[in-house]
């Protein structure tokens, strides 16, 4: 069967994504089912079955009041929610209703398998192998966020283990960790959430690589500034976008002052390997354990790209403003500067802005 074709293809449906198919439709692009002779076209491909992006798989405790960084898509705004409502039964229905409302088709679920040139041509198309079929297309926004790779560090003695792992994706509840002992692993947002929440009803366990480095001022908006610029410059070189905390610091969140203020905010040294109970300490004391969670973050979620070979040796990809610099019809937005919901947003905007733009020029 003949790829189909399209003027941009979208991969992914999450915040990114659709910030991105608004502004084609704003911009006069149709999806491929509704366009007229002439149009340009556009396609969004989510592997989800549901729509919602990542918010449809964060923990059922994570309560809109709660929601770290939310932000709405552009155009519409999140309706109004009970603050102690799951984000996960509000934010997936409100992604839904924006899908419906601006009428963006998104094609689910469709797992994409491989993007590759089609041919030598550099202004020519690129392939979407995907497992129902394949597309061409004149541009690519890679919109595919993190949350379907989850970072595991590997420690000695891991598979030794008797205990439960699970990494935050897998995170459902405190309730399944009553009354045992849970080494929390990580230093991130999600880490000292989920200590302050597990330890209401478990023994916690902190540990991390690094002493934190606790930020007493706000994260305000020079402070924002300077962490992307930061994330910017590594991503612009090739070099992995780094941790969130590593550019930020640890700031005092609402979490992290109840968890201190009941004194479990007590950070231990990394342990250097894992034994059939539990952790070994650096010391060569034992901690025993129950429950390993791995608060380690994530990586990019761009495997799908490996035949364009746009990975550095230091592990990045190269990218300026929102696209590669290595495959210039390839934009990769919820990547480095843009993971933010507020900077997915911006990104989803300028990448169909620069595409309008030389499609003008090329037509001029």
């Amino acid at each position: 069967m003949e790829p189909a074709a399209v003027d941009v293809a979208v991969i992914g449906a999450g915040q990114a994504g659709l910030s991105a198919a608004y502004h084609l439709r704003r911009r006069g692009f149709e999806t491929v089912g509704r366009a007229q002779r002439g149009d340009e076209t556009f396609v969004v491909l989510d592997a989800d079955a549901q729509p919602g992006g990542a918010w449809q798989h964060r923990w059922a405790s994570l309560r809109m009041a709660t929601v770290n960084g939310i932000h709405e898509l552009p155009g519409f705004p999140v309706p109004p929610a009970d603050p102690a409502a799951s984000s996960r039964d509000i934010l997936p229905a409100y992604f839904a209703e924006y899908e419906e409302r601006y009428a963006l088709d998104v094609q689910r679920p469709v797992a994409v398998r491989a993007v590759r040139r089609q041919d030598d041509d550099p202004d020519g198309r690129l392939l979407v192998e995907t497992d129902h079929g394949a597309w061409t297309a004149r541009y690519v926004i890679n919109a595919t966020g993190t949350w379907s790779r989850p970072f595991w560090p590997h420690y000695p003695g891991q598979e030794r283990f008797l205990g439960r792992q699970l990494h935050v994706a897998d995170y459902v509840s405190r309730e399944e960790f009553a009354g045992k002992r849970v080494v929390i692993v990580g230093a991130g947002v999600s880490a000292v959430q989920l200590l302050d929440e597990i330890s209401h009803v478990a023994e916690t366990f902190w540990v991390t690589r690094r002493e934190p480095e606790w930020v007493e001022e706000d994260f305000d908006i020079p402070a924002r500034v300077a962490a992307i610029a930061g994330v910017e410059d590594r991503v612009r070189r090739g070099l992995p976008p780094g941790s969130v905390i590593s550019v930020t610091g640890m700031h005092w969140t609402p979490w992290a002052r109840a968890a201190d203020a009941r004194g479990v905010l007590v950070r231990h040294p990394m342990f250097t390997s894992l034994e059939e109970g539990g952790v070994r300490m650096p010391d060569g004391t034992f901690v025993a354990a129950d429950v390993i969670l791995w608060a380690t973050g994530f990586r990019a979620a761009v495997d799908h790209l490996a035949p364009l070979r746009l990975r550095t040796p230091e592990g990045g990809i190269r990218v300026a403003d929102g696209r590669s610099i290595d495959e210039p019809r390839v934009f990769l937005i919820g990547y480095g500067p843009s993971q933010s919901t507020v900077g997915a947003n911006r990104a989803g905007r300028d990448a169909v802005r620069a595409i309008v733009g030389e499609r003008t020029a090329a037509a001029a």
